[in-house]
C-alpha cells in the first residue's frame, strides 16, 4: 500500500512529506524538498527521545504552509501520551519548521529533541527513474549551522539548515536536550535554505530576489490574487469549493523562472514543477476571464526561448515554441535535452491561438504588434518543418532518439497513439488536434495581420491556406462508415482509426465541417467514450483500453474543458454542461481539487471517481479547468466593447453569479439562472451581463 503523501508549495519550491511531517528516504519517491528540480532534502524526521511520532491530526493553512499535531510513539499511547507535538512547516523559497513540544504532565520533563537530516541533491529525473549520483557531496558544521554540499564539475548546490536556538549539530542532523517544567512549553524555529551555485559557477540573480521574499509577502500576495479575481456566488457548493481550489492552486504554481521575473504558471507536482510550454498555453486560455495577467508573462517567455536554429538533440527548429524548460544536473550536462526541449508539435500554433485570444479579451494590441515576429515564424514553423512529409499536415517524429519524446502531442506516452486493434503506427504521425490547431492558428494569424500588423495580403493567404487544410482534413481524417475523425494520419496517410478524444479539440478548432458535428458530439457523449464523470481519452472498444491507462482510457479535466468548449461552440449547450456536471460533481470527491487525470471507469460501476495512480495534484490545467468550464456554462465571449453572456446550466446548478470578470470593457458581471419555466423544458438560463466598472 502507498502511504499518503502531503505536500506544500510555492512556485517550483515544493516539500512532499508523510502524514507527520517527516521525510525518509524511499528509491523512486518524490517526498523531500525540491526547488528547481533538484532535490535539496532528502531526509527530515523528527524524533522525541529516540522515538517516531505519530499523528493526531492535521491542519492545512495554506497552499505554503500546513500544521502537525502529533505525539510520541505508537498510537496505543494516545491515552497517557504526557507530551505533544505542534509542527508547523511553512515554505517560501525556504523551509521554515517551528516546533512546539509541550509537557503534560505534573512532574517535569527532561527531553531530547532530534531532527534527522540529510540531502541526496537528485535531480528530478534521477529521483523518477531512480539513477544514482555522480558527483561528489561532503557535509560539514559551521556556525551552528548544518552546512551540506554537492559539486560535479561547475554545478554547485548546497542546503543551509541552521536553528534560532543552540543545538548539538553533527553530519547526520541536529539535537535539543531540553527540560520542560509540568504543563510547560518549548519551542524552536530551524530553517532549510536551498542554495544554487553557491561558491562557483556563477550566481542566479534571479533565485537571490526571489528568496528574499518573506512569509508576509507570500501572503499577501495570495490576497491580492484573490482579491483580483472574479467573485462567484452560486448554489452549487461543488462548484464554489471547486473554483477556490482553483485560485488558490494557481497562485501556489506560478514562480519567478531564472529567465524570467514575472510569475508564469508551472505544469503539475511533483514531476512537472517547471516551465512547459503547451501547458502554459493552455492554462492561460482557461484563465482568461479570470487571472489575464498569467498571460503576458507566458508570451513574453515563450517568445523570447522560440526555436532559432536546428538542434537534433534538443529538437529546436527556427520559430517551433520549446516543450519544457529544466534548471537540473541532468539538463546541465546534457544528460537530457531540456535546456530547453522543444519536442512537442502542438506548442507553435497554440502560441499564436492563445496571443489572438489574449487580444479578444484584453484588447492588448501593442502586445499583439510586439509579438507580431514570433507569430509570424510560428506560422511559417507549420508549413516549413511541421509538415514533413509535404501533404500540408503537422507530422511529428523524433530527431533526438536517445530520450526524445516518441509522441509530441498532447498524449505523449509511449503508447497514447495506435489503431483500433491496438497497433502503433510507424512515425512520422500526424495526429487529427495537430491539424485543428494549425487550422486555428491560422484563421487567428490573418485577423491580426489585417487588423494589427498592416498585412492584408499575409491575411488572405493565411486564410486561404486555412480553407485548404480544413477542406483535406474532412475528406482524409473522416471516417465515413463510423462517423468519427481518425486519431491520427499513418506515414502512409491511411487513418489510424482509434476513437479518441481528441475529437473534441477538433470542435473547439473550429475544423469540423458542421454537418458532421452531431456525429462527433454523441460519440464523445456516448457510453464508449463518456463515463459520467467526463470523457475518457481512449474509447473502450479499442484494443488498448484501459481505464488506469494514462492516455489510454483514463479521464483528464484539463482535456474535458476543451471538450466543453468545443461542443459549446458548435452549438451542443446540453452536452457541454453535461460535461461540466460530471466534472465539477467528480472535484467533489477530491476536496475541490481535480488531480492530473482519474480512472475511465463508467460512474455507474463505481459511483465515484477512482484516483489514478501517480497523479500529479496539484497540476496546472486540471487548476484550470473549472475556471473554463464556468466559463462555458455561462457562455462568456469577449467583444470590442462588452462581455457577451449566453448561459446553460447544468441541472444541478440554479444560479451563477460572476462579479467583476475583468476585460477590455473594465469590470462586468454576468450571470445566469434557470428560471421557472426553463426547469422542466430544459437547462437554458436567461443570460445577464452588466458593465460594472469602465476603462
Amino acid at each position: 500500500m502507498v502511504e499518503k503523501t502531503l505536500s506544500i508549495l510555492d512556485g517550483n519550491t515544493f516539500l512532499v512529506t508523510d502524514v507527520r511531517g517527516d521525510v525518509t528516504p524511499s528509491p523512486g519517491s518524490p517526498a523531500g524538498l525540491f526547488s528547481f528540480d533538484t532535490r535539496f532534502l532528502s531526509t527530515w524526521v523528527l524524533r522525541v527521545n529516540g522515538e517516531r511520532l505519530s499523528p493526531m491530526s492535521r491542519s492545512d493553512l495554506h497552499f505554503f504552509e500546513t500544521r502537525f499535531f502529533l505525539v510520541p510513539g505508537e498510537p496505543t499511547h494516545y491515552v497517557n501520551a504526557k507530551l505533544s507535538v505542534i509542527r508547523k512547516q511553512t515554505i517560501g523559497i525556504c523551509l521554515v519548521e517551528r516546533i512546539v513540544v509541550l509537557n503534560h504532565d505534573i512532574e517535569p520533563a527532561d527531553v531530547s529533541i532530534r531532527i534527522d537530516a540529510d540531502a541526496d541533491f537528485a535531480d528530478i529525473f534521477e529521483v523518477k527513474e531512480n539513477q544514482p549520483k555522480r558527483g561528489k557531496r561532503s557535509v560539514c558544521q559551521e556556525d551552528g549551522r548544518l552546512h551540506l554540499h554537492y559539486e560535479r564539475a561547475t554545478f554547485y548546490r548546497d542546503t543551509i539548515i541552521s536553528s534560532d536556538k543552540p543545538a548539538k549539530v553533527d553530519d547526520g542532523g541536529m539535537t535539543f536536550d531540553i527540560r520542560l517544567e509540568p504543563h510547560g512549553r518549548w519551542d524552536v524555529e530551524l530553517q532549510v535554505e536551498p542554495i544554487i551555485n553557491r561558491g562557483g559557477g556563477g550566481s542566479a540573480t534571479v533565485w537571490e530576489a526571489y528568496r528574499r521574499r518573506s512569509r508576509p509577502q507570500v501572503r499577501e500576495e495570495l490576497e491580492q490574487w484573490i482579491d483580483h479575481a472574479p467573485r462567484l456566488a452560486c448554489d452549487f457548493e461543488p462548484l464554489a469549493a471547486a473554483y477556490r481550489r482553483s485560485l488558490y492552486d494557481l497562485a501556489a504554481m506560478r514562480y519567478s523562472s531564472l529567465t524570467a521575473t514575472s510569475p508564469i504558471p508551472t505544469a503539475g507536482l511533483p514531476w512537472f514543477m517547471t516551465l512547459f510550454g503547451r501547458d502554459s498555453i493552455f492554462i492561460s486560455l482557461q484563465t482568461l476571464p479570470f487571472a489575464p495577467t498569467l498571460t503576458p508573462p507566458v508570451l513574453r517567455l515563450l517568445a523570447t526561448l522560440q526555436g532559432s536554429t536546428f538542434d537534433d538533440f534538443r529538437e529546436e527548429e527556427p520559430g517551433k515554441i520549446l516543450h519544457e524548460f529544466r534548471y537540473g544536473e541532468s539538463a546541465a550536462f546534457e544528460e537530457q535535452p531540456h535546456t530547453p526541449y522543444y519536442g512537442s508539435a502542438d506548442a507553435s500554433p497554440l502560441f499564436v491561438i492563445l496571443l489572438d485570444e489574449y487580444e479578444r479579451w484584453s484588447g492588448d494590441v501593442e502586445t499583439v504588434r510586439r509579438f507580431e515576429p514570433q507569430a509570424r515564424a510560428a506560422l511559417n514553423w507549420i508549413d516549413e518543418y511541421g509538415d514533413l512529409l509535404g501533404t500540408g499536415y503537422i507530422y511529428y517524429r523524433r530527431r533526438n532518439t536517445r530520450n526524445g519524446l516518441k509522441n509530441q502531442c498532447w498524449k505523449d506516452s509511449w503508447n497514447s497513439i495506435s489503431y483500433r486493434d491496438g497497433r502503433l503506427p510507424a512515425l512520422p504521425r500526424a495526429t487529427c488536434e495537430l491539424q485543428g490547431y494549425a487550422y486555428d492558428a491560422k484563421i487567428r494569424g490573418a485577423r491580426m495581420a489585417r487588423e494589427f500588423w498592416n498585412d492584408p495580403e499575409y491575411a488572405d493567404r493565411l486564410e486561404r491556406e486555412a480553407a485548404q487544410l480544413r477542406q483535406q482534413f474532412n475528406r482524409d481524417f473522416w471516417i465515413e462508415e463510423e462517423g468519427y475523425y481518425a486519431l491520427a494520419l499513418d506515414p502512409e496517410g491511411k487513418p489510424v482509426d482509434a476513437l479518441a478524444s481528441n475529437m473534441g479539440h477538433l470542435l473547439w478548432s473550429g475544423i469540423v465541417e458542421p454537418e458532421r458535428a452531431r456525429r462527433v458530439a454523441d460519440h464523445l457523449l456516448g457510453p464508449s467514450l463518456f463515463t459520467g464523470w467526463g470523457v475518457r481519452t481512449l474509447s473502450t472498444t479499442n484494443l488498448r483500453y484501459n481505464p488506469v491507462g494514462y492516455h489510454v482510457g483514463a479521464v483528464w479535466p484539463f482535456d474535458n474543458s476543451i471538450i466543453a468548449w468545443g461542443l459549446w461552440r458548435y452549438g451542443f449547450r446540453e452536452e457541454a454542461a453535461r460535461i461540466a456536471d460530471g466534472m465539477i460533481t467528480a472535484s467533489g470527491y477530491f476536496d475541490g481539487r481535480l488531480p492530473e487525470a482519474f480512472a475511465g471507469y463508467e460512474r455507474s460501476l463505481t459511483g465515484y471517481p477512482v484516483e489514478y495512480p501517480a497523479a500529479c495534484s496539484p497540476q496546472g490545467w486540471s487548476a484550470g479547468a473549472p475556471l473554463l468550464l464556468l466559463r462555458t456554462m455561462l457562455g462568456l465571449s469577449p467583444y470590442p466593447d462588452h462581455l457577451a453572456v449566453d448561459p446553460y446550466l447544468p441541472p444541478s446548478v440554479g444560479r451563477i453569479e460572476l462579479l467583476d470578470v475583468p476585460g477590455r470593457w473594465g469590470l462586468a458581471d454576468a450571470f445566469g439562472r434557470r428560471t421557472r419555466r426553463h426547469r422542466d423544458a430544459d437547462h437554458r438560463s436567461e443570460p445577464v451581463a452588466r458593465l460594472t466598472h469602465g476603462d
